[in-house]
């Protein structure tokens, strides 16, 4: 039976897209500074002509709805001006990982074909050299300034739609080229809303980008704060002192602090005698953290640690709501569901596990990316059933609370049993004389696989012994590790999120053995 609701037209007059949300700051608060950076301060009615310049520029050169445009560049104000002009015009941002080799960025490029490309003067070599056949490269100093000055400032006809894509991230992946994440502006404006609820974001606070703008950290964040009529300071790169003088002087909303800086960013804090003005909130990836890390950089930033778990694929949740208290090193990090999604935990053939059973977790929620662009095999494998599956392990809690175990495809397999080596992770960086730690699988003649940790140190008085009495402690003994090798904590190699590379740490094993 009919109920008279055109779906169609419904969808349609439901449209907001980021291009939208800039154009009513503007007009609501035209003067507000919107973005600040190393060379000038912009407010929201600059913010807004500039953006509509470079749409018209766009459109000139024949770009229109869905058409790619790439950006290779370090942190600028210009990253954002192209943000949302992209999202007027419903171009998509391919935001290119400056980190990459050649042969991985001309995949990335080659995997969307975008029609132009912009650049920075310190990537514009790279640019030319990668040849990838775009029609034009733009570069940013007087090249972009002089194009911009000859377009119009009118605002133009919004062409984006809700459920277009707004920009692609390429996922970093330990094997194989990038997959594009294509993020829509409907996820965008979802992630705006989880950011509220579960970050305490609110209109007019500031935000300080100085992770990587092809990474979602900076991306969404910056977004979601311009639209709600915020600041965003725009740092290029980790510059420790840089970014707590910021803390020092403007009251922040969230400030991203990444494992493997974190014990840095200590040291400079203590150097400055930082006093922060107002923080509401610091960290991300808690559980990568040692615990006397997570207790000194909140007691010395007064303010707690996100304990949270999100993904570029999927924004803050599944996990967003939690929170580290000042001052505390949590022998656990359950993690509290975002109310923006709705969630299972199953195991291999999709079927939902019971509590304290590991299951790979699969959700559903407005904040979910459309998928991988070009890539309908794994879309169809990551989608199926109508849930997205994230790839990680987690266990529910009777509380209804989750905990993070590890990743599905990292898994060590000893003598038919299944060992997580976060889990193991968990036990060593409990140690407060740990400064870092990762476990990585061996093959054994006798089990097939082992696990072995690395362990970098803050006391050289730590022993072996030590660190196989507390996992004999809190580890069955098949999850335990049968060797534990100290290293320089700059030894690990580590990914642009501050990730500990597992396999790149397993080679050195095979190099060994050969």
């Amino acid at each position: 039976m009919s109920d008279g609701i055109d779906r169609a037209r419904a969808r349609q007059v439901a449209d907001v897209t980021i291009g939208h949300m800039l154009r009513a700051r503007a007009l609501q608060h035209p003067h507000r500074i919107a973005i600040i950076d190393a060379d000038r301060q912009l407010d929201f009615a600059t913010l807004n002509a500039r953006a509509n310049r470079l749409a018209n520029l766009l459109r000139g050169m024949e770009i229109t709805r869905g058409d790619r445009v790439a950006i290779l560049s370090e942190n600028r104000a210009e990253y954002l001006e192209l943000m949302f002009a992209a999202g007027k015009l419903g171009a998509i941002v391919c935001a290119l990982n400056w980190r990459l080799a050649d042969r991985e960025l001309a995949h990335c490029i080659s995997l969307a074909v975008p029609r132009v490309i912009f650049v920075s003067p310190g990537f514009a070599a790279v640019a030319a050299r990668l040849d990838a056949g775009m029609e034009t490269m733009i570069q940013f100093g007087d090249d972009y300034e002089e194009r911009l000055a000859r377009a119009s400032s009118d605002e133009p006809e919004i062409a984006a739609e809700a459920e277009d894509g707004h920009v692609i991230l390429y996922t970093s992946g330990t094997t194989g080229n990038p997959k594009g994440a294509t993020i829509s502006h409907r996820a965008q404006l979802a992630r705006m809303h989880s950011s509220c609820v579960d970050f305490s974001l609110a209109p007019g606070d500031v935000f300080v980008a100085w992770a990587p703008m092809f990474h979602m950290v900076s991306t969404d964040q910056s977004v979601h704060v311009l639209c709600l009529g915020g600041k965003v300071i725009v740092v290029p790169g980790y510059d420790p002192d840089r970014i707590l003088h910021v803390a020092e002087t403007e009251r922040l909303w969230w400030l991203v602090v990444m494992p493997g800086m974190i014990e840095d960013m200590i040291a400079a804090a203590r150097r400055r005698r930082t006093v922060p003005r107002g923080i509401k909130l610091i960290g991300a990836m808690a559980d990568l953290v040692p615990r006397h890390q997570l207790a000194e950089i909140t007691s010395l930033l007064q303010a707690p640690y996100a304990n949270t778990f999100g993904a570029t694929e999927t924004g803050l949740p599944p996990a967003s709501a939690g929170r580290v208290p000042i001052g505390a090193a949590p022998a656990r990090l359950p993690k509290i569901p975002s109310a923006s999604c709705v969630f299972r935990l199953v195991d291999a053939d999709d079927r939902d596990v019971p509590d304290g059973v590991p299951g790979e977790l699969a959700l559903r929620g407005p904040t979910l990316f459309s998928g991988y662009w070009n890539a309908p095999e794994t879309n169809a494998q990551d989608f199926r059933g109508g849930w997205f599956h994230m790839g990680d392990v987690f266990v529910r809690c009777p509380d209804g609370t989750i905990e993070f175990v590890d990743r599905v495809k990292y898994m060590i397999k000893s003598g038919g049993e299944n060992i997580y080596p976060a889990e193991i992770e968990q036990v060593l960086l409990k140690d407060p004389r740990v400064a870092d730690a990762v476990v990585v699988r061996r093959t054994d003649a006798t089990w097939g696989e082992v696990p072995v940790a690395f362990v970098a140190c803050r006391d050289e008085a730590l022993t072996e012994a030590d660190l196989m009495a507390a996992c004999r402690d809190s580890l069955a003994g098949y999850k335990r590790p049968k060797e534990v090798r100290f290293i320089a904590v700059d030894d690990f190699p580590r990914s642009t999120t501050g990730k500990i590379q597992r396999h790149e740490v397993e080679k050195w094993l095979r190099d060994v053995n050969q």
